[in-house]
């Protein structure tokens, strides 16, 4: 039985029941329908944004989900770091390395060529992460190949820097004679006058005058190629093959230190000063061939002369004079 309800009337001072019409009964029904039904959406969003509706498996899968996100994201955040040291070895291998060594910058577009034009991530679409995995994959792809543009380029320039090492050690870059076992530059690269024709010709070399016996120097490490007479004017004399098309030539010695396929270092002794094949007096005659072209020994006197001791060489190897041989 249902429950009647009451108003008070003031005109009769008493309680009179309340009859309800049939439009307030339809307005009664369609307002507890309408709200029951949004409750009931209200409810079941609730319901599907939780864990109450998912199975166990779901709920395993949507937390490895979750997993997969954060594992992503913690990527993302190392690639970013190793992209920024990536690129700091590419701006030092370009700027500083390479410039150093003398090899030329490697470009931009070879560091990242092949990542443009085909889509190569096709099949990593339609998925719901499908642009974060896209994203980090590209990433991890770029970062890949410059890191094996960069290492390659890393074993070039040890290369050079291997060969640069020893072409330092191989350039016959001191005076064969010291400065305190030498009487006087006789005659520097140039044109002298001949000591035997008398006629001017041009001197291929340095002539050091000092006292017979004073020990001469390898004037760069190398491997002793010729310890012979067998040259026309030069007696007894030493050729070193230094390498990179360097070789230095050492003639009218008295007597060797050294033999045919020795290796020698700078400044080891390897002959002793002569008089012998076409020399008007006690002297070595020093020559510098690069590429089998003969070229002017003062330019190498760095190793070992003070800038002072240089000026003074200089201007004495300058005198067109008689040479000795």
């Amino acid at each position: 039985m249902s429950k009647v309800k009451y108003y008070f009337d003031p005109d009769t001072l008493s309680y009179r029941p309340i009859k309800a019409t049939n439009k307030n009964r339809i307005l009664n029904v369609l307002l507890f329908t309408l709200l029951s039904f949004f409750f009931g959406i209200v409810c079941l969003l609730i319901l599907l944004n939780s864990d109450f509706l998912n199975t166990p498996s779901e709920v395993a899968q949507k937390r490895t989900i979750q997993n997969y996100e954060l594992q992503f994201e913690i990527l993302n955040k190392k690639l970013s770091q190793l992209e920024t040291v990536v690129a700091n070895v590419e701006e030092r291998d370009n700027n500083i390395y390479r410039v150093y060594f003398e090899a030329s910058p490697i470009p931009e577009e070879q560091r990242y060529a092949g990542f443009g034009g085909v889509n190569r991530y096709k099949d990593l679409e339609g998925y719901d992460n499908s642009e974060l995995i896209i994203n980090t994959t590209k990433r991890l792809d770029i970062l890949t190949k410059q890191t094996v543009v960069q290492s390659r380029s890393l074993d070039e320039i040890e290369s050079l820097a291997t060969n640069k090492s020893e072409l330092i050690s191989a350039i016959p870059t001191i005076q064969p004679i010291k400065n305190k076992d030498l009487t006087r530059v006789a005659s520097g690269f140039g044109y002298r006058i001949d000591p035997f024709t008398k006629k001017r010709r041009f001197h291929y070399g340095m002539d050091f005058t000092a006292k017979r016996g004073t020990p001469v120097y390898a004037s760069g490490n190398g491997i002793v190629k010729r310890a012979d007479n067998r040259s026309a004017g030069y007696g007894r004399h030493i050729r070193i093959d230094h390498g990179f098309g360097y070789v230095s030539l050492y003639a009218h010695l008295s007597k060797y230190n050294v033999r045919r396929g020795q290796k020698v270092k700078r400044g080891e002794i390897i002959g002793y000063v002569g008089n012998t094949g076409r020399s008007a007096g006690p002297h070595l005659h020093y020559e510098i061939l690069k590429d089998k072209k003969k070229i002017n020994p003062l330019n190498f006197y760095y190793g070992n002369l003070s800038p002072k001791e240089f000026e003074a060489l200089l201007t004495q190897s300058k005198q067109e004079n008689q040479s000795l041989d």
